[in-house]
């Protein structure tokens, strides 16, 4: 399940996810920014950041 959420509601909605069974690890994954429209931006372990390109060929969803 994706979700988007205020910035402000996110605890309380993530709270409630986590309360039921197939929520317990639910996590927080990304922010939706000012930056240029339509580009993701990851940021990595190091604490750099990369864009991800979109995919080429067939769109086939990916789960990151």
């Amino acid at each position: 399940l994706v979700a988007f959420v205020s910035s402000e509601d996110a605890p309380k909605v993530l709270e409630a996810m986590r309360g039921h069974e197939y929520g317990a690890d639910s996590q927080l994954i990304g922010e939706v920014t000012e930056g240029p429209r339509g580009t993701v931006v990851m940021k990595t372990k190091i604490g750099g950041e990369r864009i991800v390109d979109m995919l080429v060929g067939e769109q086939l969803p990916r789960i990151c």
